[in-house]
């Protein structure tokens, strides 16, 4: 390449790490061309927190991302965190509110930051080709990139893989990068649906769709807690959702992956452990004793919730709850307390937000995403082994990587 000529660089995939890689790359001074195979740009930011586009988070704790190489994202996240990422998004105008250490648009607009990004493409005079797919990309040699695509071939300095993972296909991401990753050598690790609705055993959850209530959900494998979280969750006519229960779908993913049996227990009443649930049972029973067992959780629990609760009892709904022997009260506390039911499958590719699994991060340098087998060919977002939980992490893993590679390939 001559010194007069610009830095070519190729971005595959016009997501959220593919037009910040795009943005950084070409204020060092690069030719950028974003290739994307839907008709826009951005489509899955619009998705993103409920269309109100969580940005990011201020608190970070290791355990807020999981991968294969447990130290990975915390030493890519040193290179550039959350500070850097504001200061990133704030340099083409968006206005950051933080509210509860969740941090949103101003506009809490996930359409309006797309528009901000897309004024910062041109005016970074950044080419966008879209509805190009990529077929192939061969490395011929340092500084040498030959793209395969479906409008012709497309030569390249430096090739940014931004190509999401296999989660809301809706939204482009079709699982293509994993193929590409692979065909330049790369280990990928099977990506699963991740924060996730579960889908359950049970007859009682079609009386329990739309039933909404703050409780705890642990999942259990051959014995072993795998994760547990607390927060609201939703009871559907084919399983549980709600933000703790993706939070944990992963570890669901997993082990349902490798044919292990899972089950879900559910705590309906976390404000008190098992033996302060029990005294106010008996206590309710003193005070309330003339109501028939079918009404006695009446204000406890929701009411669909309630009734299939102390049907799990086996006790008489007819007879006041005085009258009921003490060992059904200890029935109850366990149904109100460790609620099971067993795990069969996540839902699909579709409903789920992220993947978890994707590129071996061994093969990944974490100071600029470049690969460790492939000289000027960088890997970001969700391409990667790496997700995070609930709460703007993902986009904040997806300005982080985007940029770092995207500064490293434009110099």
């Amino acid at each position: 390449m001559h010194n007069q000529e610009r830095r070519k660089i190729i971005v595959i995939g016009g997501g959220a790490s593919g037009m910040a890689a795009g943005i950084m790359a070409a204020r060092q001074g690069a030719a950028v061309t974003i290739l994307e195979h839907m008709d826009r740009v951005g489509k899955k930011l619009l998705s993103t927190g409920n269309g109100r586009c969580n940005l990011g988070n201020e608190s970070f704790s290791p355990d807020c991302y999981r991968c294969t190489q447990k130290d990975f994202p915390g030493k890519v996240l040193k290179q550039f965190g959350v500070e850097d990422a504001k200061k990133f998004l704030r340099s083409f105008g968006i206005v950051i509110k933080n509210k509860n250490g969740y941090l949103y648009p101003q506009s809490e607009q996930a359409a309006a930051v797309v528009d901000l990004f897309r004024l910062e493409l041109e005016r970074q005079q950044i080419q966008v080709i879209t509805g190009c797919s990529v077929k192939g990309i061969l490395f011929q040699n340092t500084d040498d990139f030959l793209i395969q695509t479906n409008i012709g071939k497309i030569r390249g300095d430096q090739v940014i893989l931004a190509a999401g993972s296999r989660a809301a296909p809706f939204t482009g991401s079709d699982g293509s990068g994993y193929q590409l990753a692979e065909s330049l050598g790369h280990r990928i690790l099977s990506p699963l649906p991740a924060l996730v609705q579960l889908r359950c055993e049970g007859r009682f959850f079609k009386q329990l769709a739309g039933v909404r209530c703050e409780g705890k959900v642990a999942l259990y494998s051959n014995g072993k807690k795998l994760a547990e979280d607390l927060g609201e969750i939703q009871l559907t006519d084919y399983g549980i959702s709600g933000i703790p229960v993706f939070q944990v779908s992963r570890f669901a993913s997993v082990a349902l992956e490798k044919k292990k049996e899972v089950k879900a227990v559910l705590d309906f009443l976390p404000s008190m452990d098992r033996e302060e649930a029990r005294d106010f049972l008996l206590l309710r029973r003193k005070q309330f004793g003339h109501v028939k067992w079918g009404d006695f959780l009446t204000g406890i629990l929701p009411k669909k919730l309630a009734s299939v609760v102390l049907k799990q009892t086996d006790a008489d709904l007819e007879q006041m709850a005085a009258k009921q022997p003490v060992a059904f009260f200890e029935q109850l506390v366990k149904q109100i307390k460790a609620f099971e039911v067993k795990v069969t499958a996540t839902n699909s590719y579709e409903q789920a937000q992220i993947c978890c699994g994707g590129v071996d991060t061994r093969q990944i340098r974490p100071e600029n995403l470049e690969s460790r087998l492939i000289p000027g060919l960088y890997l970001v977002g969700e391409l990667l082994d790496v997700d995070g939980i609930c709460g703007g992490y993902n986009l904040q893993w997806a300005w982080s990587t985007g940029c770092l590679a995207g500064r490293s390939a434009g110099r």
